[in-house]
């Protein structure tokens, strides 16, 4: 099940109020004209900033997402219908033959389970063309930066269209490796209403990921740095084999 921040209404709507400018998916956008991707497929779409990005550069742009709060929002930034929008993971998608298969943010470290992990993987590749692609990020465990996180709860305020100002605080929950959890209060401060959102991320080492992508039928071509995180997140670029 999504976290509350993506799946509620309300806290759908005031997201991306508080996801900064998404300066990171320029890596993204430059890797699709890397690979010379033109069909790419956005796992864990949320609010579409991605996708949004990739059809306005000319491409044909699948996104699918469990939270259909998420969705209702990207839907609002596509009035034309450019995107094919699903409701769902990527298990639920069909044999697309895409050329790029895309999770940004942390898709890949909130899938938490194996067989859910798994099932992405299977999944995705199902969706590409043999030789086509897959891009993801994780972070680093190495880097602890839950410590970071538990140092410094975060609390922003942001002035919402339709709201007025919202508070968002980020405090860290629980450390049980390789999971970690975290909670997110929103209070809407116009009303005092007050909304949580609870979630976990997994952490998994470079060793661990490239294990899994080889299980579920995927070369690894590339293990990069992330330029606008150096040293916090690897960036994965996968290549599905034939067999």
């Amino acid at each position: 099940m999504p976290d509350a921040m993506f799946a509620h209404p309300r806290l759908a709507a005031v997201y991306d109020a508080f996801d900064g400018d998404r300066g990171d998916l320029a890596v993204y956008l430059a890797v699709a004209d890397e690979l010379g991707a033109r069909h790419v497929l956005d796992v864990g779409c949320g609010t579409g900033c991605l996708a949004i990005l990739l059809a306005d550069s000319g491409r044909t742009v699948v996104g699918v997402d469990p939270a259909e709060a998420s969705l209702q929002v990207a839907r609002s930034k596509d009035p034309s219908g450019r995107i094919t929008w699903i409701h769902g993971d990527a298990g639920d998608v069909p044999a697309l033959g895409a050329d790029l298969a895309v999770m940004t943010g942390n898709v890949a470290p909130v899938i938490l389970a194996d067989a859910d992990w798994s099932r992405t993987l299977r999944g995705v590749r199902a969706a590409l063309r043999p030789g086509g692609h897959l891009v993801f990020e994780t972070r680093r465990p190495e880097r602890r930066v839950w410590e970071d996180w538990a140092a410094e709860p975060t609390l922003l305020t942001r002035d919402v269209p339709g709201f007025g100002p919202v508070e968002q605080l980020f405090e860290v929950t629980d450390v049980s490796l390789p999971l970690v959890s975290f909670r997110h209060t929103y209070r809407f401060l116009a009303e005092g209403t007050v909304l949580t959102s609870d979630g976990s991320v997994r952490f998994r080492d470079r060793s661990e990921v490239e294990s899994d992508l080889a299980a579920s039928g995927f070369r690894v071509a590339d293990v990069r740095d992330a330029p606008d995180r150096p040293g916090r997140e690897f960036v994965f670029i996968a290549e599905r084999t034939s067999s």
